[in-house]
């Protein structure tokens, strides 16, 4: 069996460093001398580590496709049948220690709730993270729950944000709804929006940035963008300009895909490093007057939030139990309102005085 995964790690001494998406894609070709039995049976018997719980659910939500056809549960695989599979996670056997960590929780029902995740919060243990981490978080409050029973590092996971990126995450309740979102994740259908604050103007409105992105040769705490293709991952993001502060830009932006750090990589690609992104350049000043008083207002701003400057402002999906468009929003959080409101009053002084 062959298997391929969408898991891309920078060494977790990075809190923050792993692919954004939380789910793998399995694909095998039956043997030539199979006999006919029931692809939940078989898969449970190829895929170590995975129930048939786990099957079944993934079957029931149109993850499982023979010869490129959703099958359900109950389908006998037949020699040379061709199974793809996208499937969140397996377990991971490593001890969670639930902490009773407060939580911002804006929506909750029987299968998913969102997490409004604070700056410096990282979402799961990892090197140097084994307690505080929002995983801890989530095992505390969803203890009664059975996925939240057995100390899996990733359960109820399909995606993340870095450490020091605040706003939404969805997390699932049951296997149904992992599964679920999962596959809309893998099918890029989930609708993400980030603020971001920028170094530099942009001539136009909106593009469009895409270029693989992998893990930096030179450097293996930062990713880089392959413009080539010839390492990384395909990825793509898009931007609209919200508002311009002259040497720095507020801009939306929408990822079309979830790799590593991708708007902090590519930002920095086309010469627009997020505003105080220590990894990425933008802790520095880019751009400005090289007055003194100038160079205090930058450095006033660092202090106010000591972080890259982005957000993960909403979440777009199918509701994996009603099967309704649901939309959640988050707003700014205190420190990059404050930078803002500072951009804001300088722009403004600036105008003035031309």
């Amino acid at each position: 069996m062959t298997t391929e995964t969408d898991d891309d790690f920078l060494t977790e001494a990075e809190e923050d460093g792993q692919q954004d998406e939380l789910f793998e894609h399995f694909s095998l070709t039956v043997d030539k001398g199979q006999a006919m039995l029931r692809i939940d049976k078989f898969l449970t018997n190829r895929m170590e580590g995975c129930s048939r719980n786990r099957i079944q659910a993934a079957a029931d939500s149109g993850s499982i496709l023979v010869n490129g056809t959703a099958v359900k549960a109950s389908y006998k695989v037949k020699p040379l049948d061709r199974i793809s599979i996208v499937m969140p996670y397996p377990r991971r056997k490593t001890e969670i220690v639930p902490e009773n960590i407060p939580l911002d929780i804006p929506y909750e029902d029987d299968d998913l709730l969102l997490v409004n995740k604070p700056a410096g919060m990282v979402v799961h243990p990892g090197h140097g993270n084994w307690s505080g981490t929002l995983v801890n978080a989530l095992a505390w409050h969803l203890r009664e729950l059975p996925m939240f029973r057995e100390g899996d590092m990733r359960a109820g996971l399909v995606h993340r944000i870095d450490k020091n990126t605040s706003g939404l995450l969805v997390i699932a309740k049951n296997e149904r709804a992992h599964v679920r979102l999962a596959k809309q994740f893998f099918d890029h259908t989930i609708t993400r929006r980030y603020l971001a604050l920028v170094w530099g103007n942009f001539e136009e409105d909106e593009g469009t940035i895409e270029g693989n992105i992998g893990r930096s040769v030179r450097d293996r705490l930062r990713m880089a963008v392959f413009p080539d293709g010839s390492a990384g991952k395909h990825a793509v993001t898009h931007y609209r300009v919200v508002r311009r502060y002259g040497y720095v830009t507020l801009v939306e932006c929408r990822l079309e895909t979830g790799r590593t750090h991708q708007i902090r990589v590519h930002m920095e690609y086309i010469g627009h490093p997020l505003f105080n992104d220590e990894r990425y350049g933008g802790d520095r000043i880019l751009k400005g007057t090289t007055f003194s008083k100038y160079r205090q207002f930058v450095e006033n701003c660092f202090a106010l939030m000591p972080r890259h400057a982005l957000h993960a402002r909403s979440l777009g999906f199918v509701h994996p139990g009603t099967g309704k468009e649901v939309c959640f929003e988050s707003a700014l959080p205190a420190d990059m309102q404050a930078v803002l409101e500072k951009w804001e009053s300088y722009a403004a002084h600036r105008e003035t005085e031309a």
